[in-house]
């Protein structure tokens, strides 16, 4: 058996059931081997950004890892913003990684780099296989890896020569490393902590959806606590009859504002809130300088036992959910578009159990006060700050989530950097709508450049800032790509074109004309 062979048994005989895919030459008796060797399903993406994305939104849906296939260095460096999400995202993932032969390396051909520097950054683990009797087992530590505690990056870098060589065996993956247990101590400190007036928990991780978000309302419910959540979340659940967790706010002074009455802050899977960026006279941390912060469970922690530790601690058992969420009956929506409009439409049109992907950015920075009311659902933001993001992982929710409905919200300028993901939309016919609110600008940038106190723009800085001449069209970009599309300009038609995208089950396109 060759190396590929074993490699793609061990991915199949460890549960692993899909392929985001751009291969090269190296790859291809790799390629071979998925192809001779059924189980795995391999989906094919124009550029690394798009794989690596895919497979970030797959885990966050699935809870297990799949595989990427990338093409040396360079294609590695072309998946590593979207990696650097996945990372902070906690996501498993096994990266695949062609390399040269290994007796080629030493005669530095063009695509030759150090594939292990650039993995590190973005991996929790990374190997180079040295032999054909090695891939196998390589490939299960990979999985294994991948799958432990919240969830982890694996980059196994396969030389052509290890691939197409004999000697292969397959491997069974070891048990994966299980999340921490919180201390009986820290229990009963939180408890304590909850005893006061002015406590918020700040929940992230697992820790904001069920069964972990029931238990903490039950917490709010006994106690006098507030819930939030951090500003970005791997995968929030929300909508009507679910607790609602406000999310800390992202701009500087309104996150101050909204956090300064408490003094006594317990986190579970959440870090300790600080603002995206630094800014002159303004602070790093968001939090009342005088609280006292309580860390209970960190994201690899086991969240939801450590919930129900606490509510037991607090006799909370009984308690009644607080903060939940009241579904608003919204009917059709008139007038022009503006974020207030767009996010009540967005409420009336969300399915029941759908998935709505976050790189809005800057329209949609306040949608969450009005899709609360929405029908039960979830929503998912890039948790490394790397645009690009939204439209890969539709395709990895989609994929892992086949009978819900995927929503993403884009920006124009964040869609640019990954536009080929409508081309894997279509092939694949996933059940995406894409929604672009073409603002025809980097419009974050814009308030940022008044945030950091850089003065006025002038016409070098507004040319950097903007995205026109030419306009995009994205109503032809999406039809080049294979999508249905159609650009709307006021609110009655951009929820007429989003309920029938959602019914279509099939992917699409609306261009939000702001």
């Amino acid at each position: 058996m060759i190396g590929a062979d074993a490699l793609t048994h061990s991915l199949i005989d460890n549960g692993v059931e899909l392929c985001f895919t751009n291969p090269g030459t190296s790859e291809m008796h790799f390629v071979s081997a998925l192809d001779r060797i059924s189980g795995l399903r391999c989906v094919l993406g124009l550029f690394e950004g798009v794989v690596t994305g895919a497979a970030d939104g797959y885990y966050r849906l699935k809870g297990k890892p799949a595989a990427t296939l990338l093409h040396l260095g360079p294609g590695l460096g072309n998946g590593i913003a979207n990696l650097h999400n996945a990372r902070k995202a906690r996501s498993g993932i096994v990266n695949i990684v062609g390399e040269h032969a290994l007796p080629h390396l030493a005669h530095d051909a063009p695509l030759t780099a150090d594939i292990e520097g650039l993995a590190r950054p973005v991996s929790q683990w990374v190997r180079t296989s040295r032999s054909a009797g090695e891939v196998g087992a390589d490939g299960a530590e990979a999985i294994r890896s991948a799958r432990a505690k919240a969830g982890q990056i694996a980059t196994l870098i396969l030389p052509a020569d290890t691939a197409w060589s004999e000697g292969g065996r397959p491997a069974r993956a070891l048990e994966a490393e299980g999340r921490g247990r919180v201390s009986a101590e820290k229990i009963d400190k939180a408890a304590q902590m909850l005893r006061q007036t002015d406590c918020l928990v700040l929940l992230g991780g697992i820790g904001v959806r069920d069964p972990a978000l029931s238990l903490a309302g039950k917490l709010a419910g006994k106690t006098a606590c507030k819930l939030m959540a951090e500003f970005n979340n791997a995968r929030l659940e929300r909508g009507a009859g679910r607790v609602d967790l406000p999310r800390v706010p992202y701009v500087v002074e309104q996150a101050i504002k909204v956090l300064a009455p408490y003094r006594h802050i317990i986190l579970i899977g959440a870090k300790i809130p600080v603002a995206f960026f630094g800014y002159p006279d303004k602070p790093s941390i968001l939090l009342n300088p005088q609280a006292s912060v309580l860390e209970l469970a960190s994201v690899d922690d086991d969240i939801v036992a450590a919930l129900e530790d606490l509510v037991q601690a607090c006799d909370a058992s009984q308690a009644p959910l607080a903060q939940l969420a009241e579904r608003d009956a919204l009917g059709r929506i008139d007038g022009p578009l503006n974020p207030d409009s767009i996010a009540q439409v967005l409420s009336a049109c969300i399915p029941e159990q759908g998935i709505v992907i976050d790189e809005s950015v800057t329209t949609g920075r306040q949608f969450s006060a009005t899709t609360r009311g929405a029908l039960p659902h979830c929503w998912l933001n890039a948790m490394g700050g790397s645009i690009g993001f939204g439209m890969p992982n539709a395709i990895g929710a989609a994929l892992a989530c086949p009978d819900r409905s995927v929503i993403c919200l884009e920006g124009d300028g964040s869609a640019m950097y990954t536009e080929q993901s409508l081309w894997t939309m279509a092939r694949e016919q996933l059940a995406i709508t894409v929604v672009i609110f073409a603002n025809r600008s980097y419009a974050i940038l814009r308030g940022e450049f008044n945030a950091v106190g850089a003065g006025s723009p002038g016409q070098r800085a507004t040319d950097m800032l903007s995205l026109d001449r030419p306009d995009l069209d994205w109503v032809s970009l999406a039809r080049g790509h294979g999508l249905d599309a159609q650009r709307v300009t006021d609110a009655a038609a951009f929820q007429q074109a989003l309920s029938r995208g959602i019914a279509s089950r099939g992917p699409s396109l609306i261009e939000v004309w702001l």
